[in-house]
């Protein structure tokens, strides 16, 4: 029988449910932002970065006044960020009209940037709030974007609960932050 085999080491950290390990590979800021939850990741990524490589280790692909974009570690598919506002704030009525606005913006920037940087054909644009509903981390909002594509999410998901990510994220990294370096 013929075998395909899907490399993802990368994920056995989340798997495994490892996070000091996934902490060790992010470095501390220099300086934390006000109110900032020292055990929240996007608090962590959101900070003053140490030096010029943490937002590469961190997965930062951009930073604006109120919010910050990452690559979500535990993609569902190639391309999957987060946009988060940087003050630690659980609730969208905690948000400021500030925050709501450049949020948005936001999203509507990194969308486009995806579909010219990965030719996304369309987009799952979500935000779980709370525990109940889903967020992984309900203290600190964050906002996925899914980039999808026609026929991106085959039977792979259904038969086997996996998910085929076809590039890695250091490769991501460099395509969205030399795009929207040049394309501002």
């Amino acid at each position: 029988m013929d075998e395909n085999r899907l490399w993802a080491p990368w994920r056995l950290a989340y798997v495994k449910g490892d996070l000091p390990e996934l902490e060790q590979k992010s470095p501390a800021p220099s300086e934390w932002l006000d109110g900032a939850d020292r055990d929240c990741f996007v608090c962590r990524s959101a900070a003053k970065p140490a030096s010029g490589t943490d937002d590469r280790t961190n997965m930062v692909i951009a930073r604006g006044e109120l919010v910050v974009t990452l690559l979500n570690r535990f993609p569902y598919s190639n391309g999957h960020l987060l946009v988060s506002p940087t003050r630690h704030v659980g609730g969208l009525g905690e948000l400021t009209g500030a925050e709501q606005l450049e949020l948005m913006q936001t999203l509507a920037k990194m969308t486009d940037m995806l579909t010219k940087t990965v030719r996304a054909q369309g987009f799952n644009v979500g935000l779980n709030l709370g525990q109940t509903a889903g967020a992984g981390l309900p203290g600190h909002l964050h906002w996925h974007i899914v980039p999808r594509w026609p026929g991106d999410h085959n039977y792979m998901s259904t038969t086997a609960s996996t998910r085929v990510i076809p590039q890695a994220l250091d490769a991501a990294w460099e395509l969205f932050t030399s795009h929207l370096i040049t394309d501002g």
